[in-house]
């Protein structure tokens, strides 16, 4: 009985080893939101994706469409106005006249970063097989293996994200840094980037909850 404890105390200590290695996740740092607004919740938002690349840049825009569009806030991609190019200034001024936008969404990379970490020490009890010549069989033994702590690096995407309001000149009350570690496809990081920013709009009040 107690072999078989420890044998499943091992195999809970390795999964929980699997478990914090694979949830790298995204989150947002230097949140920030202007204490002065007290205007009612933004209804229709330009969203910019600022990048070179023409894909992701859609990807990016569709994102926070569909994000918005969830939670009852009509947002148009920037790319359905401008397709070649992100919009500059005075495009983006057009835009809003012309569309009646309260508010502009913009989103672009920054420079990439890295991230140590301190991975703890384990020791997990481990099935082992001897065999005995003398009386010509196998019998099994649980042997601790030590697994030493590391520290080790990774490669952190970092993307600014900031809200302009279009009334009172076009003032920013809203903005955030996001931090990744790598993940493979940037669908994994705008998912969980989009999901924390509609979360973190919908506590300051500057969009409504749900639709």
């Amino acid at each position: 009985m107690k072999l078989y404890s420890k044998f499943i105390m091992a195999a809970l200590a390795c999964c929980l080893m699997i478990l914090i290695e694979s949830c790298s996740t995204s989150i947002l740092v230097d949140v920030w939101n202007d204490p002065s607004y007290n205007e009612p919740p933004l209804k229709k938002i330009l969203i910019i994706a600022v990048s070179k690349d023409p894909v992701h840049r859609r990807i990016w825009e569709d994102a926070f469409v569909n994000g918005f569009s969830a939670n009852g806030v009509k947002a148009i991609p920037s790319y359905s106005l401008y397709p070649d190019a992100s919009p500059d200034t005075n495009q983006v001024f057009q835009a809003v006249q012309e569309n009646g936008f309260d508010g502009i969404l913009v989103t672009s990379h920054l420079l990439a970063g890295t991230k140590t970490r301190y991975v703890q020490g384990y020791v997990t009890s481990e099935l082992r097989s001897r065999y005995n010549r003398f009386k010509n069989v196998y019998y099994n033994y649980y042997q601790d293996v030590d697994h030493p702590a590391y520290v080790d690096s990774l490669l952190v995407r970092r993307r600014a994200i900031d809200l302009w309001t279009t009334k009172n000149d076009e003032q920013m009350i809203w903005g955030a840094t996001s931090n990744t570690p790598e993940l493979n496809t940037v669908q994994d990081i705008q998912s969980d980037i989009v999901n924390l920013v509609i979360a973190e709009l919908e506590g300051d009040a500057i969009i409504k909850h749900g639709k």
